[in-house]
């Protein structure tokens, strides 16, 4: 069943870039959220990055009219009831997924195709809430969505091959390079980032190399874009913690479990870019200042 309609739950940051980035590709999109004021606030982050885009010249303000027309809010998950394919894009707990897809799950067609975007639940948790199981993948995008050309299209024992052909030729249509994964927490690339981000922690613990130096080897050494103490504090210490008690639950592998130096600077609210505070003091945003934490 080729997919031609698009739910979206949740307009935060990653649903927000999810809707725009399929209607971008030509996809109709609704787009639910718990509140009118938390969907307006979605909307205008989308209807701010369509705005650049005029600005840069990469779209024109007669495409960004027919992209909005594309994209529809609403409160009401009833408004699914036609969807071909909805994408849970919500708070990352296992608990609220499962309610929603249950909810879902008695709204939607038979037909329709569930997927999540958790970046390290198990998608087997969710879909067996649902009667579809075999009609549920795992769709992970990365921040920020218009931005970032990679997804993940993770698989379950129970997912229907030609549902996941569906799903993964989906992704490609959004002009993304889809791989193909299975359902082991943390599919790739947090099977291996997060362990890098965590050791970089360990290293400072046991005084290898300052914040700053350990940024600048793996910039300048190994080619990366940012250091993983700048990367941590631009993904969240909160939601790396977060991550890396799952993954540890999951594996029982020390290589995921979280350093002692991240679990109290999560408790002292010190969680990166977004609280002005994490490894790097923020005060001033244009020029970060490491902080003294061993």
């Amino acid at each position: 069943m080729p997919i031609t309609k698009i739910g979206v739950v949740g307009c935060g940051l990653m649903g927000a870039g999810i809707a725009q980035t399929a209607a971008q590709s030509g996809f109709p999109v609704v787009v639910c959220e718990t509140s009118l004021e938390l969907l307006q606030k979605g909307f205008k982050s989308i209807e701010k990055n369509l705005d650049r885009l005029v600005e840069k010249g990469s779209l024109s303000a007669a495409e960004r009219e027919i992209i909005r027309g594309r994209l529809h809010g609403t409160t009401n998950l009833e408004d699914f009831r036609d969807a071909d394919l909805v994408i849970e894009a919500i708070i990352e707990q296992l608990p609220a997924k499962r309610e929603l897809f249950t909810a879902l799950d008695k709204i939607c067609t038979k037909n329709a195709i569930f997927a999540s975007n958790t970046s390290s639940l198990s998608i087997t948790e969710m879909a067996v809430t649902t009667a579809r199981p075999d009609r549920f993948v795992g769709l992970h995008f990365f921040n920020p969505v218009p931005v970032m050309k990679l997804v993940e299209v993770v698989r379950t024992i129970a997912t229907n091959p030609a549902a996941y052909e569906v799903v993964f030729t989906f992704a490609q249509k959004l002009g993304k390079t889809a791989v193909r994964t299975s359902d082991r927490t943390g599919f790739i690339v947090n099977r291996l980032l997060v362990p890098y981000m965590l050791d970089c922690i360990r290293a400072l613990e046991e005084g290898v190399a300052s914040i700053e130096d350990i940024d600048n080897s793996m910039k300048l050494g190994c080619g990366y874009p940012m250091g993983p103490f700048t990367l941590l504090d631009f993904v969240g210490l909160d939601t790396t913690y977060y991550i890396a008690n799952v993954m540890f639950d999951e594996f029982k592998e020390k290589r995921f479990a979280p350093p002692a130096l991240l679990k109290r600077m999560v408790l002292s609210g010190w969680n990166g870019r977004k609280a002005g505070k994490g490894f790097y003091d923020y005060a001033d945003p244009k020029n970060p200042k490491a902080m003294k934490l061993v």
